[in-house]
């Protein structure tokens, strides 16, 4: 409507400025509006050949599989058992069902996890080996995944193979747990991308993906600090703007994009979830040898990060006094934030960094 106002107007213009200047101008002024029309038929088509797709795309139906009305998304953490849905509306007389967990930064085969007709079943590769049929019945083929790891989150493709016809439903496995930022003992950006990968590991985790990065963001997660994520990009996630942490833009995801995984050196944020082991605390002023023997007399060995921080997330781990870790860290968990315990208003796991391993003030944090 305003390329019509505008070009109204301009042929009003036309017309009041007299016979000796209107031949001219009323060439210009048909060219314009011919151009308009022109640009408003073109737009047309082009909206109404994407409403089309789109319409069509909307209204296309499952033949033999029935669409997720409500597990779209499935929820587990490490350890445990979970059915991903997949249903049959009718059985082709010759058919297969694949399902494949969708890797698109993977180049190269299929993860495919099972293949399965109505006679017999195959497993493929690791995943497949804590795979299964669920069978409640004949119409389901649904595949039961066994003692979940932190790999196994993502996306799964049910697809029923009827001779050329194929068509699929995708299911989203989520595995829930705690993002944890985490920096070498020699300071700050000295991780490569392979480095922050085998860090995370060492730490009972691994390199989050940005997804789990923006969920911890909005349950809380503030660190000025930028780190590597599993896909090679760098970000940090702010809530309070700070001029010291990108300046007094709005709250969000910092993103330094994808960067050399050879030579660019940052932090890292791993993540990790529930384990089934449990953290305690053993007291006292101890040095890292100490605390170390300290918790092998007990049967058990000073705790990972990871084990520390899914301990607070999972269990509300609530400790107000500083322990030894694994990696010659120390650290405490606060799950009731309180004045004497570090003056911070949120939750979460409190850090003094690596102190001298000689030094005889800390606890220790044991796994068993």
């Amino acid at each position: 409507m305003t390329h019509i106002r505008k070009t109204t107007e301009y042929l009003r213009h036309c017309y009041c400025t007299g016979a000796k200047r209107m031949a001219p101008l009323i060439t210009s002024c048909a060219v314009v509006l011919l151009f308009t029309w022109s640009f408003f038929s073109w737009s047309s088509a082009l909206y109404s050949s994407i409403r089309e797709d789109t319409a069509a795309a909307v209204t296309k139906k499952l033949q033999y599989l029935l669409e997720p009305p409500v597990f779209a998304e499935v929820i587990g953490r490490r350890g445990e058992n979970v059915t991903l849905p997949c249903i049959l509306r009718t059985k082709p007389k010759n058919y297969k069902v694949k399902w494949t967990k969708v890797e698109p930064e993977r180049v190269g085969l299929e993860n495919i996890v099972m293949i399965f007709n109505a006679n017999a079943f195959k497993p493929y590769g690791l995943l497949g080996r804590r795979a299964s049929l669920r069978r409640a019945h004949e119409m389901d083929a649904s595949l039961l995944l066994r003692h979940l790891e932190l790999d196994d989150g993502g996306q799964y493709r049910c697809e029923l193979i009827n001779g050329i016809e194929d068509e699929n439903v995708v299911i989203t496995l989520r595995i829930e747990g705690v993002v944890f930022p985490y920096q070498s003992k020699h300071g700050r950006y000295r991780f490569t991308y392979p480095e922050a990968k085998e860090a995370c590991v060492e730490q009972d985790g691994r390199l989050a993906s940005y997804d789990q990065l923006y969920r911890a963001w909005t349950e809380g997660l503030d660190w000025c600090n930028a780190g590597w994520l599993h896909d090679g990009t760098v970000h940090y996630p702010i809530i309070r703007p700070r001029p010291v942490c990108g300046g007094e833009l709005l709250p969000g995801i910092r993103s330094y994009g994808p960067k050399d995984k050879s030579h660019d050196r940052f932090d890292a944020f791993c993540f990790t979830s529930n384990n089934n082991g449990s953290v305690f605390y053993i007291s006292g002023s101890l040095s890292y040898d100490q605390a170390e023997h300290a918790c092998r007399a007990r049967g058990s060995e000073l705790a990972l990060v990871g084990q520390l921080y899914a301990a607070w997330r999972f269990q509300n781990y609530d400790r107000c006094d500083g322990g030894w870790l694994k990696d010659g860290s120390v650290r405490f968990p606060i799950s009731n934030p309180r004045n004497r315990c570090g003056g911070i208003a949120e939750a979460g796991v409190r850090t003094f960094g690596f102190p001298d391993k000689m030094t005889h003030l800390y606890g220790a944090y044991c796994y068993r």
